[in-house]
């Protein structure tokens, strides 16, 4: 299981020797940036095209699941946001509303990131799509949290329930570490599928363990985001590759909002992710009657190669682009595409594995998608990451004002296919 921890700077002065050095302290009580840095800090809103996509869309009447450690929806950014939610862990409140696990910050900054309102007019986060409703679906991700399911049994549970509660759009960033995944899951996102749901997931980080994309990144039908850094370039250690790519999106210097409404520095495909969500949101509320295959297509086929070739188990088909996803041309595919993608590969693959199994095989364990560790001081040639040392890594905003953009912050947060049953929308 990955330990994550909320490491702020020592100082402000020492800030890049601090992150170097990896000598950090807590700074508890530190007070939140104000809110034109928060604003300035959000460069893919205007670098990747999002503000002018408002313009066109801004994810009204579409419904989006976060299925994560929680969502605290009485955060100021997200006051109103959180419509309905649940625990499938039996350690949360009803509504998902409560954060559990070993790293329960993690799903607010998600939620913040995909569909926060700000905290007044040119204040606070705002989210890719922030007039999207969210749904929060809580997951106990860890060791003796006294949880009696399965974190595959709690996921395949969160999916349908997401489903049945009028989901448009999941966002998962979190891994099973391992190409394949449970039975349950067949069922489970071959029923989302059936009826017309996207599901994004963050294809994971090497340095945290994950070198190729894991499930649910490798479903077919999945949308797989990978990450890339403020120049647009892959993130070594803050992605993972593999050929369900789909797209890529900012996985560094995010920006995003933690339980307790304090806004902190972020990096991590988990946060690219929830970026590729927001930007779903967008083109379903500007197409209502645009099937989950052709969402994704038209999300996928206006990504922009930025002058790498595509596909690309590094980029996908390319860096998302709003605007274009919006307002091109795009040739519809076989909505039934999802379906049959998936049914195909249970075909072909479930009896295959259904030859022997070793029963000594250890079940893999679901985890948020982690940030690399930090670099250690002890004059090490390599880092190896173990499930101790792989950790999150954010700072205070009010903290990095004063020294700009952290580039020792290095992180990283993942195609089903299926014949949908396609539900009225209300616009």
């Amino acid at each position: 299981m990955t330990r994550s921890a909320r490491r702020p700077l020592a100082t402000v002065a020492k800030a890049a020797a601090a992150v170097v050095a990896a000598s950090f302290v807590a700074l508890a009580g530190a007070a939140p940036a104000s809110a034109d840095i928060v604003r300035d800090y959000e460069y893919w809103l205007g670098d990747y095209g999002f503000t002018t996509a408002w313009n066109t869309s801004r994810g009204e009447g579409v419904t989006v699941a976060i299925i994560d450690t929680g969502v605290n929806g009485a955060v100021a950014e997200l006051a109103g946001v959180v419509i309905g939610g649940t625990d499938v862990s039996g350690v949360g409140t009803p509504d998902g509303q409560t954060p559990v696990g070993e790293d329960d910050t993690h799903g607010t900054m998600v939620a913040s990131l995909l569909a926060g309102r700000g905290t007044g007019d040119g204040n606070g986060v705002i989210g890719v799509a922030p007039e999207a409703d969210l749904l929060t679906v809580s997951v106990a991700f860890g060791e003796d949290l006294g949880v009696e399911k399965s974190n595959d049994d709690q996921i395949a549970e969160a999916v349908v329930w997401a489903v049945d509660n009028g989901a448009d759009v999941i966002n998962m960033s979190l891994t099973r570490n391992t190409r394949d995944w449970p039975e349950s899951w067949d069922d489970a996102f071959m029923y989302a599928f059936e009826h017309d749901v996207v599901v994004v997931a963050a294809a994971g980080n090497r340095a945290g363990g994950t070198t190729e994309v894991g499930a649910p990144a490798t479903i077919p039908g999945v949308l797989t985001v990978a990450g890339v850094d403020k120049e647009k370039n892959a993130s070594f250690d803050a992605s993972s590759q593999g050929i369900t790519i789909g797209v890529a999106a900012p996985s560094e210097d995010l920006v995003g909002v933690q339980p307790d409404g304090k806004t902190y520095v972020w990096s991590g495909t988990s946060g690219a992710a929830p970026l590729v969500s927001g930007l779903v949101a967008l083109v379903r509320s500007e197409y209502p009657d645009l099937d989950a295959a052709n969402v994704i297509e038209r999300v996928i086929r206006t990504a922009d190669p930025n002058g790498h070739e595509v596909p690309s188990p590094l980029y996908g088909n390319g860096l998302i682009d709003p605007v274009a996803a919006l307002t091109a041309e795009v040739p519809e595919i076989d909505p039934d595409t999802l379906v049959d993608g998936l049914a195909a590969w249970i075909t072909l693959h479930r009896r295959a594995d259904a030859a022997e199994e070793d029963p000594s095989t250890e079940t893999p364990v679901v985890v948020p998608i982690a940030d690399p560790p930090l670099p250690r001081s002890d004059g090490a040639q390599t880092l190896l990451p173990t499930q101790w040392t792989l950790a999150y890594i954010t700072v205070p905003l009010s903290l990095v004002a004063g020294f700009g953009t952290l580039a020792a912050l290095l992180g990283i947060g993942a195609t089903r296919h299926t014949r949908r049953t396609v539900r009225t929308r209300e616009q």
